[in-house]
């Protein structure tokens, strides 16, 4: 018998699940790509996903992508929280950037 087709509707948990297990494989520039094809594809990007993609670029160096996107969640009117505060965090600081690893801590409320 054939088994019937559905169309499975995506939505920001299903996008935040293939960030973080592309963020845990090292693999920041497919996180990078799933996270600019989110607002395409209607999900637009929350706490967690821009949380997630911080730690990848950190976990890799790209400190400067992290801090990129950090600068972004403003534009997005998004909050960040202290999951996104450790990561641009952690980020800078992998990389010997600790003036730059302060400098959003400046912001926290």
């Amino acid at each position: 018998a054939d088994m019937p087709t559905r169309q499975v509707d995506s939505n920001v948990v299903s996008w935040n699940v293939a960030i973080s297990a592309c963020e845990k494989a090292r693999q920041w520039q497919l996180v990078l790509s799933l996270f600019a094809q989110m607002p395409l594809r209607n999900p637009c990007p929350d706490v967690i996903s821009y949380s997630a993609a911080m730690s990848a670029c950190g976990k890799v160096g790209q400190w400067q992508q992290a801090l990129d996107l950090f600068a972004e969640m403003h534009f997005g009117e998004v909050l960040p929280n202290v999951i996104s505060y450790s990561a641009v965090v952690s980020a800078c600081e992998s990389k010997g950037q600790s003036q730059l690893a302060l400098s959003p801590c400046a912001e926290m409320p």
